[in-house]
């Protein structure tokens, strides 16, 4: 019985030494134990918080997201919202304020990012050196200041309402914001939508077989012209056909201020631009980080060819850099998002300032409105990053 027993702990200690030197179950064992050491670390965080809010006298729950908000949000262009709305209604004001400050952000900084990158490596001594001496100093300088000083230049510098400046085309500019004429939709305006959409879709299908003709018999169609042709043709065939279902609400002076169509706020256009203009220095190094990692070699069996350098730049060197400049591109964008949050500081009211900043006040709930604000950017940054990773992939070398 003794021989028996010391056999079998000499299995068992054998069976767990040859679990821990297979590398494979090594790994399993090391994430389970890990797994295990978080999960009990985020109980005994979430038992002590109970027993804290207990201890006060506070429960934890989102019941305060269907009591009114009872405050005012000067800025919410894409839903109704006034002071009898609910908590919940202004937190998703606030998270739309986000999410345009965010996508207009990312888009103008990629635009002037590409630009600056470019310029960087001009040939032109003076225009290279003006954009670096422009990015270093915007690089080296904290954003919060950026948007301080262009919230202040705009309402310091701009005249009042009364004195409004009016550039044409019912535009007009003050130190109150930008007013623009908005589109009221009609009738029919839903059809040429779809139409809108579906003239994407076959531009997309278009380009694709395309390629595939290119590929298979050297054939090249003009794609930019008759893509282009498609997408501007077709919803313009269907706006006229359906009547043009769509009209324009002027703004007008009426007292101090303007009434009607739709007014870009001083916070937004500040902190718009201040984000735009500081992250397009960091994407501007990125890009051209990118074009020098790309040999020249490539530039000069273009122009060898028979390319022009702007043919050259689109179709040899940018492609190749894109391979370069998407991985840590990804980061300025999630930089973008979560800067944003500093639209506190003028008043801007995204969700930070909406749901994580007066209602937090008003109803004493820290915990609950700061997980909301923390899910909030959690799943934007999550979201932007998916997107990005599936670019790269798609944008990677295929090994044949």
């Amino acid at each position: 019985m003794t021989t028996l027993a010391g056999a079998r702990t000499t299995d068992d200690r054998n069976l767990i030494a040859r679990l821990w030197d297979n590398q494979e179950a090594r790994s399993v064992i090391i994430q389970i134990i890990t797994l295990a050491v978080v999960l009990a670390l985020a109980v005994l965080v979430l038992r002590n918080i109970a027993i804290n809010l207990e201890a006060i006298g506070k429960e934890f729950n989102f019941n305060f997201l269907g009591a009114p908000a009872a405050y005012d949000i000067s800025f919410s262009p894409f839903i109704e919202y006034t002071s009898r709305h609910t908590h919940l209604r202004a937190a998703v004001v606030g998270i739309l304020n986000t999410l345009l400050v965010a996508v207009c952000g990312v888009l103008l900084a990629s635009v002037m990012g590409f630009i600056m990158g470019i310029m960087r490596l001009s040939s032109n001594w003076l225009i290279s050196r003006i954009v670096y001496v422009f990015i270093d100093f915007v690089r080296n300088i904290p954003v919060l200041l950026h948007i301080l000083l262009v919230h202040g230049i705009i309402v310091t510098t701009l005249p009042p309402p009364r004195q409004a400046i009016d550039i044409g085309a019912d535009f007009f500019v003050t130190n109150r914001g930008f007013f623009v004429p908005a589109p009221v939709f009609q009738d029919g305006a839903g059809v040429v939508g779809i139409v809108f959409i579906i003239a994407i879709i076959a531009a997309i299908v278009f380009r694709r077989w395309a390629k595939q003709v290119q590929d298979t018999t050297g054939k090249i169609y003009p794609v930019f012209s008759i893509c282009t042709a498609i997408i501007v043709g077709a919803p313009l065939l269907a706006f006229v056909v359906m009547g043009a279902p769509l009209s324009w609400d002027i703004p007008q002076l009426k007292g101090f201020n303007f009434q009607g169509g739709l007014a870009l706020k001083p916070e937004f256009l500040a902190l718009w631009l201040a984000l735009s203009y500081y992250t397009s220095c960091f994407i501007a190094e990125i890009v051209r980080a990118g074009i020098l990692a790309v040999s020249h070699g490539q530039t000069e069996a273009s122009y060898a060819v028979g390319l022009r350098p702007n043919r050259t730049l689109q179709l040899v060197i940018v492609p190749q850099a894109l391979r370069v400049i998407i991985p840590p591109l990804t980061s300025q964008y999630l930089n973008i998002t979560k800067n944003s949050s500093l639209a506190i500081a003028i008043g801007y009211m995204d969700v930070v300032a909406t749901i994580g900043g007066i209602s937090l006040m008003q109803t004493g709930k820290e915990m609950e409105t700061m997980i909301i604000v923390m899910g909030v950017y959690l799943v934007i940054s999550l979201t932007v990053s998916a997107f990005m990773n599936w670019f790269n992939r798609k944008m990677k070398l295929k090994e044949r």
